[in-house]
């Protein structure tokens, strides 16, 4: 898909994992007058694990880096998904259990081997 950052997510607690993100990012949407640049997949579980897509149109991500301007060059990571995924997490921590994220199409490349 283009135009879209595709982010899978791991969780071992889906209810409220998945509510903080779906939060988050409403937010994230009413900050920079965005609407419906998300949609989340329902979960398959296993090995304890709930996985799951997050969805995110890139024009979202493109209006929070304008928002942010040289705060957001200052997250971790290369790029500017990987900087959102930064900035993301640090949104989501100490609101949900364990969780993971991370760019789905890196996951399915061949340099991790598993796919």
């Amino acid at each position: 898909m283009l135009g879209r950052i595709n982010i899978n997510v791991s969780a071992i607690d889906y209810d409220n994992t998945s509510k903080a993100l779906e939060h988050q990012l409403m937010l994230l949407e009413e900050m920079v007058h965005g609407k419906e640049d998300f949609v989340m997949t329902d979960s398959e579980f296993a090995f304890g694990w709930h996985f799951f897509v997050v969805s995110v149109n890139k024009s979202l991500v493109e209006k929070l880096v304008d928002q942010m301007g040289l705060d957001f060059d200052r997250l971790k990571g290369k790029g500017m998904e990987k900087k959102f995924l930064t900035w993301l997490s640090s949104k989501l921590e100490g609101k949900t259990s364990r969780f993971k994220l991370a760019i789905k199409e890196e996951m399915e490349s061949s340099k991790y081997g598993i796919f």
